[in-house]
């Protein structure tokens, strides 16, 4: 089992720093030099949990909460709101919850394919991936299936050699689906415990090729029936709202099993995650806060609720 997101912690605060600055400096403006709680004031509040990604549903929801806890304070404080907010959030990402988030590699070869739009990050996220699975002791083989690009595979090459772990790969413009029967042939031979399959990016738009990626999966299920073990679709954490949509429509069509939410590191946006959460059954089981390989990390919902809104006062 991949190592926890607790053994991370610090690296994930470091990651949501923007989004967690954005909301803490955002609801001190807010609040400061304020005497009285008014409409005005949760308005703001709204506007700015909106500017986070949470979503509008999601957004309404916590200023509720937040309204309900102001009839107990004698006057609007911005640690105060803080307070509410993050003990909100955690409730809402399934504090006290231990959901079963663990990527499913138990017993091998398990077959874990990875899909996402050009760009979201998906290569980097498979050579993480691969890397820490060695670590444990894993023996994994990745397999190049996008043909496309051969700047993509070269990338994957050298997240392979860096991680330690062998690569197929085909022809340029070859058969995918070709490539990922030669992997798993060549996962099964070499006794692998599990079996990381790249796919070339795509728009969800894009009939044609999504429907490559649906003869990828018939493949892999009639060599090794109840295989994919997992489908990951990567999701760009910056595209916000944008990502959230993709999930949609990638998990209606292609059976996805977790999601992987990548360059948290880079956006004010993480509060993406919980609009996530709340309209799609699909877990979030990754999340990637920064480029080295430990910072690929599992995701613990009450843990990335307290890495979201600052718990320490700031700096006089």
């Amino acid at each position: 089992m991949i190592r926890g997101i607790g053994q991370g912690i610090a690296r994930l605060k470091a990651g949501l720093r923007k989004t967690r600055d954005q909301i803490g400096d955002g609801v001190r403006n807010i609040v400061r030099g304020r005497s009285t709680v008014d409409e005005e004031m949760w308005e703001e509040v709204e506007e700015l949990l909106l500017r986070s990604d949470v979503g509008a549903i999601t957004a309404e929801e916590l200023v509720e909460d937040l309204r309900r806890a102001a009839g107990r304070w004698s006057r609007p404080d911005p640690d105060q709101v803080l307070e509410t907010l993050r003990r909100s959030l955690c409730e809402k990402m399934g504090s006290g919850e231990r959901p079963p988030l663990a990527l499913d590699v138990a017993e091998g070869p398990a077959v874990v394919l990875v899909i996402g739009v050009n760009g979201a990050g998906k290569t980097t996220t498979i050579g993480k991936l691969a890397a820490r699975l060695r670590e444990e002791g894993k023996r994994v083989l990745v397999v190049a299936g996008d043909t496309y690009r051969m700047a993509a595979v070269e990338q994957l090459a050298g997240w392979a050699e860096r991680a330690g772990v062998p690569l197929v790969r085909g022809r340029e413009g070859g058969d995918a689906a070709a490539v990922v029967h030669d992997g798993l042939e060549s996962a099964i031979a070499r006794k692998a415990d599990v079996v990381l399959v790249d796919t070339a990016g795509r728009l969800h738009t894009k009939t044609s090729l999504m429907e490559e990626l649906h003869k990828m999966r018939r493949v892999i299920e009639r060599r090794l029936p109840g295989a994919p073990h997992e489908v990951l679709l990567v999701l760009d954490a910056t595209t916000g709202q944008n990502a959230l949509q993709q999930a949609r429509v990638f998990g209606e069509d292609l059976g996805v099993t977790g999601l992987v939410l990548a360059k948290l590191d880079g956006t004010a946006r993480g509060g993406v995650v919980l609009a996530i959460r709340r309209e799609l059954e699909v877990p979030v089981k990754l999340v990637g806060v920064g480029e080295g390989i430990e910072d690929l990390q599992d995701f613990d919902p009450e843990a990335f609720a307290r890495a979201l809104v600052p718990e320490d006062r700031p700096a006089a």
